[in-house]
């Protein structure tokens, strides 16, 4: 049984806002973002900390309401959790003290669909297996999860996505703290996964790993400041602005990449 789920074609959008805002208390967030994500696209969104990344990806998970404009999933306005959508938080926003196994912290991923009255029964129990095969972390089903490094922590917040099936797949700083492999294990199954029309949208402040593994990138500072292919979205000019800082779009010799780097922000990408 595959966990992966064949979703919609591109030719439709899996996702538009239109000339959405968030406000906490009397500090705007977000301020009249409108994009358009459509099936099997990966998305990666930049910018500073505090730029709203978090918050745009909390308002399409249904977390967070908005307060102008309107979030659209297939459609219809988002009002709450949407079972479609499956929402990867940081790490740091877990409590890894919590005494929970691997195993059943991946079979949450199905927690929407299945009948607090029934529980997790064989079936559900072999789909979570298969979630944790999928990103090589079966031999750990019964360790705590906090005792597990910051990667594997990661690899089972991916496993238990995938148990849920989503057509848009959200994820906070997935490549943040975790190793080579891991980032590896999850551009592949990001290949996997968008092959099948799911979309992807992430959060990364890595300029490098949004241009190798994105085909539309965007740029938030509250606002959104540009979107398209990560070629023509990196110039100089579309990061000041986001950063701020001096910046220099570098070519790589003999490969026709622009490489950005930034300087006086307190980052450098080369």
């Amino acid at each position: 049984m595959s966990q992966f789920v064949d979703h919609p074609s591109a030719s439709a959008p899996a996702l538009t806002t239109h000339n959405l805002s968030v406000h906490y208390g009397n500090r705007p967030a977000l301020e009249d973002v409108s994009i358009t994500i459509h099936a099997g696209e990966v998305v990666g969104l930049l910018g500073p900390n505090g730029a709203g990344k978090s918050t745009l990806l909390k308002v399409i998970a249904g977390l967070v309401p908005t307060s102008h404009g309107e979030c659209q999933f297939q459609g219809r306005a988002i009002r709450g959790a949407q079972p479609g959508i499956t929402y990867v938080p940081q790490r740091s926003g877990a409590d890894w003290t919590f005494p929970i196994s691997v195993l059943d912290a991946v079979l949450l991923g199905l927690a929407r669909s299945t009948p607090r009255w029934r529980g997790f029964g064989a079936t559900e129990r072999e789909r979570a297996w298969e979630a944790l095969r999928h990103v090589e972390m079966e031999r750990y089903a019964s360790v705590q999860i906090g005792a597990l490094s910051g990667g594997q922590q990661q690899r089972v917040f991916l496993a238990r996505a995938l148990l849920s099936g989503g057509a848009i797949l959200l994820l906070d700083e997935p490549f943040t703290g975790v190793d080579i492999p891991t980032q590896e294990l999850f551009v592949s199954l990001f290949t996997d996964l968008t092959a099948r029309g799911t979309a992807i949208i992430y959060a990364t402040h890595d300029l490098d790993q949004a241009r190798q593994n994105s085909d539309v990138v965007m740029l938030i500072n509250r606002r959104l400041i540009a979107a398209g292919p990560p070629t023509e979205v990196f110039t100089s000019l579309t990061l000041q602005e986001a950063f701020g800082g001096k910046v220099i779009v570098i070519e790589a010799p003999g490969e026709g990449v622009r490489e950005p780097a930034v300087t006086g922000s307190g980052m450098v990408r080369r």
